[in-house]
């Protein structure tokens, strides 16, 4: 089983120095607001991930006041593992794992998969298609390695076609000879891109369906399609019929980069139609259906990193999602403010431990 046995935190968000050891599968930490419970689970998620669950700015991560940061980890996996991540006082980031460094970070994603569930996952529910695309990458890119570079690679691509429309903007010179490689391009790696997340969404809409279900016991129904614009047309031929548009609005309006997953509920866009309740059940499906796929495909079960979860679930709701962590053979990270409400959820059960945050 995967699991993280000890961690240790140098100036990172609010710990000066800390060191925490995890000798049980379900680590339950309570505090009050503040005592640095979610900054552990983050912790974590830098190890697993190369960076933080909340932002992308590495800085923002460091102990105010202080110039750089460093967090160690032991994971387990068969053999131990001991991974460090260290931001330097010149801004510059080093990741390695066993003693060797990584020349690019993207080449440790999946070989500690996990799954963080946190208060602010509605923002899957209820804001723009990016946050879903960044979910969906996030789940397939800790399987599919080759998934994550083409990526990668598609992004840089977009990134210089987009830069030469800009430039057209200010000169009477066009290179379409230029914009055809870099549209050429956009088409081989967005098509992979594409079939590669059709597939995974056959069978990921399943699991998410089948998991709203036994938390909601099957009250309502609810539909998820997965939305591209490739799904009819070919991206060369997107590309090359609305280049004028391309040209107008300075930036590439067709490929993955526009891919959406769509919500319903009795026909209506969910963000729309669901109540709060709904929109909590669906966030949690959509977070335990990933963490199903992944532990399917990879191998292995992901760590699961459940930040306040007990604030944002009902009686019912809660009592499903315990049954299901107490069944799992996987590692659980579980934050709450009430110690009580914790023992109350995972009494007499010995795989449990508690740790207070002061």
């Amino acid at each position: 089983m995967l699991s993280v046995k000890q961690l240790s935190l140098v100036h990172f968000k609010n710990y000066t120095e800390r060191q925490f050891s995890f000798s049980k599968r379900i680590v339950c930490i309570h505090g009050q607001n503040g005592s640095g419970k979610t900054s552990i689970l983050d912790a974590i998620h830098y190890l697993c991930f190369t960076k933080s669950y909340f932002h992308h700015t590495d800085s923002l991560s460091v102990t105010k006041g202080e110039q750089g940061m460093r967090i160690f980890g032991v994971f387990s996996d068969n053999r131990e593992h001991e991974l460090v991540c260290i931001l330097r006082e010149n801004g510059k980031k080093e990741f390695t794992l066993d003693g060797e460094a990584y020349t690019q970070f993207s080449k440790h994603i999946g070989k500690f998969p996990c799954v963080f569930i946190t208060p602010d996952d509605t923002e899957l529910i209820i804001e723009g298609s990016e946050v879903r695309r960044r979910f969906l990458d996030s789940m397939i890119s800790q399987t599919n390695p080759v998934y994550l570079e083409h990526l990668i690679q598609y992004t840089k691509c977009l990134q210089q076609r987009n830069s030469l429309l800009k430039q057209w903007a200010l000169s009477a010179e066009k290179d379409f000879a230029l914009l055809s490689v870099y549209s050429t391009k956009l088409h081989e790696l967005g098509t992979f891109i594409f079939e590669t997340r059709r597939a995974y969404c056959e069978t990921f809409i399943e699991k998410v369906k089948l998991m709203y279900a036994f938390l909601c016991d099957d009250a309502e129904e609810i539909k998820i399609a997965y939305s591209s614009q490739l799904a009819n047309e070919p991206l060369l031929d997107l590309l090359d019929r609305y280049i004028d548009k391309d040209i107008m609005t300075q930036r590439s309006n067709y490929g993955i980069h526009k891919d959406d997953l769509l919500f319903t509920l009795n026909e209506m866009p969910l963000k729309l139609s669901a109540s709060q309740g709904q929109r909590k059940s669906l966030v949690f499906s959509l977070k335990l259906a990933q963490f199903e796929l992944i532990k399917s495909l990879a191998g292995k079960n992901p760590i699961l990193l459940l930040d306040d979860i007990f604030e944002k679930l009902d009686e019912q709701r809660c009592g499903k999602l315990i049954a299901y962590l107490e069944q799992e053979s996987c590692q659980v990270f579980i934050t709450d403010t009430h110690k009580e409400r914790l023992q109350s959820a995972f009494r007499d059960n010995l795989e449990v431990v508690l740790i207070h945050l002061i």
